[in-house]
């Protein structure tokens, strides 16, 4: 069956002490499986492409916001969608996620992202070239302080040892979900994580990376998608048939809080999964 989450939680509307409680509050009561937080700690300005936002957007921590929507929560999964892993400290990030961990009791998915903002990475110092390779080596840094009896590491941005942190996190392990679109994020996916997440994918899009990923990995991955075109029902039916697990709704951005309410409640899991017969659908963009 396939789940279905809500994206962008921590922005606009919803990056308000009012806004993030009441959304967290309103998808776990309609049933969304997932919350999925944004990251970008800073936004070119002027404004230029590739960037998703106006420099002038709200858009909270991803980390601070799954902790504060866990006290206002008790079941529904906490992700970021994706953290920008580059540039982030990976110990510290290994703290303040096992924290998330477990303040929430275990709810955490830790999604994570090689970034594409250049303006971006180089205000944080992180180059970016070599930030795939950058990006695995923090990640297995961050589950070596997770999962080791004894962590200890050694790589070309981060070496430690004879050093520990309690509490870990409860989940052993935290589902790692790895985002992008490119062959090496796939191959990120098959070699590093347990899951993979496409952002804004029609549905031919999503056959095709989904061939990809297959071809690179030799056990199952749970497969999020955000879909490119409007969730319904068929919507919902169709990319099920491809082998989607879990459908992340993305609000548009700028809504007002009572215009994200709506959003959510049109949006609502008991309208759009629906017992259904498996049905042939042909892929479009």
């Amino acid at each position: 069956m396939t789940t279905i989450g809500l994206h962008t939680p921590n922005a606009f509307a919803g990056a308000s002490r009012q806004g993030a409680a009441r959304i967290a509050r309103l998808a776990e009561e309609l049933g969304y499986d997932s919350l999925w937080v944004a990251d970008h700690v800073v936004l070119p300005s002027p404004f230029s492409a590739p960037s998703p936002l106006e420099p002038s957007a709200p858009l909270l921590d991803p980390v601070v916001s799954l902790a504060f929507m866990a006290a206002h929560t008790e079941r529904i999964l906490l992700a970021t969608g994706c953290v920008v892993l580059p540039q982030r400290e990976p110990l510290v990030l290994a703290k303040q996620l096992a924290s998330v961990d477990v303040l929430s009791g275990g709810r955490l998915v830790f999604g994570v992202a090689v970034g594409y903002l250049e303006p971006e990475l180089r205000a944080l110092g992180v180059p970016l070239e070599g930030r795939g390779a950058r990006a695995e080596e923090y990640l297995r840094a961050i589950r070596e302080l997770w999962e080791s009896e004894a962590p200890a590491f050694h790589g070309e941005h981060v070496s430690f040892k004879d050093v520990d942190a309690h509490p870990r996190p409860v989940q052993r392990p935290v589902p790692v979900v790895m985002g992008g679109h490119s062959r090496a994020a796939h191959r990120r996916a098959a070699e590093l994580a347990d899951g993979w997440y496409g952002w804004m994918l029609g549905l031919r899009a999503t056959a095709a990376q989904l061939e990809s990923l297959r071809a690179l990995s030799g056990r199952p991955l749970h497969i999020t998608v955000s879909p490119s075109r409007p969730l319904t029902p068929d919507t919902v039916r169709a990319y099920a048939d491809l082998g989607v697990d879990r459908l992340v709704a993305v609000p548009p951005p700028g809504l007002s809080l009572p215009e994200l309410e709506d959003f959510v409640r049109a949006h609502a899991p008991d309208s759009l999964v629906r017992a259904y017969a498996p049905a042939t659908t042909s892929p479009d963009s």
